[in-house]
């Protein structure tokens, strides 16, 4: 077993594209549930969306940038969709319909009826040219050892952590502002806010628009990166997985979906490399069959997970104030 290489590879992942885009499918939760107490399954819908508007755009003639308006404003669109007849009721509502709209809208985007538009089953490919044009980074490979990425791995790991850092610099500047600390105050008791005078129903709505954008710019950037969007890529359980990334690092907490990022892509290639190498040893015996080393390495990140909630519920720099969320 090559633990270097393996060590390697893990380093690799957690600092890679699709470890940035979770990050901003998780800030985007963390907007929600974190800050807002919102329940939203389905940020894989706003992923979707986001992905969609973009590739069909510029595979329909258009510039990329205005693929990235589009996506950005079929999230915003969603979100009003989702949010006006859902966030007057109870959390669970909400919960329920997006779940079932994410599913929605993977069929929606795989039939057959609109197979010229979408691509069907097939999706779309190689839309993302004009992106890579635009690369400054000189061809070649750049690191130190197995520790290296592509010119293209790099331009795209640029820009996917660039846009990290600035929501999140924007989301520090917003829930610092009187206007976050009416959404905490929802959190906390909505009520209560509703009693001082705050359109509570404004304020979900406006927060459940904001972290759907964030998920969409989640969506772009896998779409980006693998020049291909496909429906079947956007199932339910990314959100769930952008879910776990947010726990680990704590809801409520600015920094916890990178740090989630991290060390859940971190665990995911680690566990997986290992198994392998433990598989190639013949350290295993017939106990596993390679086909099923990556189901089991869910199920020890997942029971890592287990462990966490057990001795440390609030995640790795929340509080457990943070994990309170009015559900009336």
């Amino acid at each position: 077993m090559d633990l270097v290489k393996i060590l390697t590879d893990s380093l690799r992942a957690a600092i890679g594209v699709p470890a940035a885009a979770y990050a901003l499918a998780a800030t985007g939760l963390n907007v929600h549930f974190g800050y807002t107490g919102l329940l939203n399954f389905g940020q894989v819908a706003f992923m979707l969306v986001g992905a969609y508007g973009t590739a069909v755009t510029v595979n329909e003639g258009g510039p990329l940038w205005l693929g990235l308006l589009v996506g950005i404003g079929l999230a915003v669109a969603l979100g009003l969709l989702l949010g006006i007849p859902t966030l007057r009721l109870r959390a669970d509502y909400l919960a329920i319909v997006t779940i079932a709209t994410a599913e929605i809208l993977r069929y929606v985007t795989r039939s057959r009826a609109l197979q010229s538009l979408t691509g069907g089953v097939f999706g779309i490919q190689k839309f993302a040219n004009p992106f890579f044009d635009l690369n400054p980074i000189p061809p070649g490979r750049y690191g130190f050892g197995t520790f290296n990425f592509s010119h293209r791995q790099l331009w795209v790991m640029a820009v996917g952590w660039l846009t990290v850092g600035l929501i999140l610099l924007l989301l520090t500047v917003l829930l610092r502002s009187p206007w976050g600390r009416v959404l905490k105050a929802i959190r906390e008791d909505e009520d209560a806010a509703r009693s001082l005078g705050k359109n509570v129903f404004a304020y979900k709505i406006q927060s459940l628009i904001l972290g759907g954008v964030i998920g969409a710019l989640a969506g772009m950037l896998l779409a980006i990166d693998t020049q291909a969007v496909n429906p079947d890529t956007f199932i339910s359980i990314l959100t769930f997985f952008a879910y776990t990334v947010l726990i680990l690092g704590g809801p409520g907490r600015i920094l916890a979906p990178v740090v989630g990022a991290v060390i859940f892509w971190f665990l995911l290639q680690f566990t997986d490399g290992v198994l392998r190498g433990a598989l190639e040893a013949g350290w295993l015996g017939s106990a596993i069959e390679g086909n099923e080393v990556a189901a089991i390495r869910f199920a020890l990140v997942g029971l890592g997970l287990m462990l966490l909630m057990i001795l440390r519920p609030q995640g790795i720099l929340g509080s457990r104030e943070e994990l309170l969320t009015d559900e009336r």
